[in-house]
């Protein structure tokens, strides 16, 4: 497999160290023991957990169970809000998996097993391409061979920052970012609708097992 690093960036094209296209690179805030067992529904700002990025979205499930940092102590940690456009990778355990922020999760902060890609707001590259980049097949090998550590694999900001970015001229970045964010956005649609098909099917064989419904034959 040819890697990113070998890789000659087609006529037009240009290449750049990820850290030279972003604001930001910055991993979660730590947790202090005060903090644990605070939920969404006890007040505060709520946290986005590595288990909630999927197919390059923030999917939460399980909303009465969201992770929250109580409103005081959340007052220190507005530098780790996130805003809609922004990146988060995982950089411990599968490292690699990412997700663009939308305006859904915009204000709420990130767990400390996650770092955040904070683009500048007239940047070289769009937050949608960079998304398609880093979870390609190529940044993704990338990435993987490069986490240390033999039990559980992490990646430190230094060495992320150095992830060679293929950058295409401006209007392809954003074809090929809008094409991509396009097809993550049905894959998200269709996942919502198999997991509440899934509950719904659920619901219904309790009922009708239970008697509480029917089914004509």
């Amino acid at each position: 497999m040819t890697t990113i690093d070998e890789l000659v960036p087609p006529a037009g094209w240009s290449s750049s160290p990820l850290r030279e296209l972003c604001r930001s690179i910055q991993a979660g805030p730590s947790v202090r023991a005060v903090d644990k067992g605070h939920t969404q529904a006890d007040g505060g700002i709520p946290v986005v957990l590595p288990r909630d990025l999927r197919g390059q979205r923030i999917v939460i499930e399980k909303t009465a169970a969201v992770p929250a940092i109580p409103w005081d102590r959340a007052r220190t940690l507005v530098k780790y809000q996130l805003a809609e456009g922004d990146i988060l990778l995982t950089r411990t355990g599968t490292v690699g998996r990412c997700a663009m922020v939308t305006g859904e999760h915009a204000g709420w902060l990130f767990h400390p097993n996650l770092v955040r890609l904070r683009l500048p707001e007239m940047g070289r590259v769009p937050a949608a391409y960079l998304t398609a980049y880093v979870s390609a097949t190529a940044a993704q090998h990338w990435i993987r061979t490069r986490a240390a550590g033999a039990v559980i694999p992490s990646l430190s900001i230094r060495i992320l920052g150095e992830l060679p970015v293929l950058l295409p001229p401006a209007a392809e970045q954003a074809a090929i970012g809008a094409t991509l964010a396009a097809l993550d956005d049905k894959i998200q649609a269709h996942t919502e609708i198999a997991r509440a098909t899934r509950a719904y099917r659920s619901t219904l064989a309790d009922a009708l097992m239970n008697g509480v419904l029917s089914v004509e034959p």
